[in-house]
């Protein structure tokens, strides 16, 4: 089983790795690592860990986009 510091150093990882800033990143993932219900968090941490993802979701179709296209220019 995986600890909650391994699952936040997952999350922090992917996070920033598609360009959600490092401090965002590091509340957002702290959020989701401990995997607590929404209607237990607060408004400011379901905020954060919204803000967090939609641009973490972002982030990751720019990166697929851009990776379809130097594929197929490779080919």
């Amino acid at each position: 089983m995986i600890s909650v510091e391994e699952k936040e150093k997952i999350f922090h990882t992917e996070l920033v790795k598609y360009g959600v800033g490092y401090e965002q990143a590091r509340k957002a993932a702290q959020i989701l690592a401990c995997s607590q219900p929404d209607e237990l968090l607060s408004q400011q941490d379901r905020q954060t860990v919204i803000q967090a993802c939609n641009k973490w979701s972002t982030g990751r179709k720019r990166y697929k986009r851009i990776t379809s296209v130097v594929d197929e220019r490779r080919h």
